[in-house]
């Protein structure tokens, strides 16, 4: 119930948000485009999980540890956590702001409300600090009550931000629920694979894409992992397939992630022709539980 009465609230904001959060990625865009390298890293490509959502456990527990210690009068440590509490949140908005880069649609729509929330929110800390440290002996009841609406709006942003990710599902794997069991041989419903061209073919319920080079047929599981993009519509780039939606590359060979935003690599399997004419896959390699 109350779930429900706030995501009426973050929709009445669309009017705002939505061509806000277009404008916000056109500039990050134009912005993390020249330094692929440092957003891929600020995305958490190298971690293999969104790093925005493990930053994000650093400033609640310092602010947490401003209102004990402003309780308990222990005003240099309050100061101290305050000040490390704005520290955080900044690198914790960096690293938001690269994956809201790549975020589509509604998901982005509420992003921007959560990014608002919490520029509020950090403005109040930083109000408080500069109080705090322009008289340290002077009444904090101002100070205080800063932290605590800050605190307030923190909150309120951490379930928004859960909202953009578990029900909206951003930054999560496309695959993480997708296989189960023993993989098995699936004949593809193509019988011919072009050299060098991404194509689309199915086995079973799977969208597989292939491409063959020379005399070895690659082939990766159609949906990208990042934001389910058709790969079978991207480019080859360095023996790697780049995602058309956001530019995520994976090795053919391997499924590896190889260029961000995706921090997961995407599902391969082998490819072997069948008896009386046509080719099979079999899952392995990343995204199957096989990977080291």
């Amino acid at each position: 119930m109350i779930g429900r009465l706030l995501m009426a609230i973050v929709d009445l904001q669309a009017f705002w948000a939505r061509p806000l959060g277009k404008l916000n990625q056109r500039v990050l865009r134009a912005l993390f485009g020249p330094i692929k390298p440092v957003k891929d890293f600020l995305n958490g490509k190298w971690l293999g999980h969104s790093l925005h959502a493990a930053l994000t456990d650093l400033p609640i527990g310092a602010l947490t540890l401003v209102l004990v210690f402003d309780v308990a009068g222990l005003r240099a440590a309050a100061d101290i956590s305050l000040g490390f509490a704005i520290l955080a949140m900044l690198g914790a908005a960096v690293t938001g702001l690269a994956d809201y880069t790549d975020t589509d649609d509604r998901a982005r729509t509420v992003a921007t409300f959560h990014a608002l929330l919490n520029t509020a929110a950090l403005l109040l800390f930083a109000v408080s600090l500069v109080l705090r440290l322009a008289d340290p002996q002077a009444e904090r009841a101002l100070a205080i009550g800063l932290v605590v609406a800050g605190y307030a709006l923190v909150a309120l942003a951490a379930w928004v931000g859960g909202e953009v990710v578990y029900a909206l599902g951003n930054m999560v794997s496309r695959h993480a629920w997708r296989f189960g069991g023993t993989p098995k041989w699936l004949r593809l419903d193509v019988t011919d694979v072009p050299e060098g061209v991404p194509t689309r073919a199915r086995a079973g319920q799977q969208s597989i894409l292939l491409v063959r080079q020379g005399a070895t047929v690659h082939a990766l599981h159609d949906v990208c992992a990042h934001a389910g993009g058709p790969l079978s519509e991207g480019r080859i780039v360095d023996g790697c397939i780049e995602c058309p939606w956001h530019q995520s590359r994976f090795e053919l060979a391997t499924g590896r992630r190889r260029a961000g935003p995706t921090t997961f690599d995407q599902p391969r399997y082998e490819v072997r022709q069948a008896e009386g004419g046509g080719w099979e896959v079999r899952r392995t390699g990343p995204g199957t539980g096989d990977e080291m």
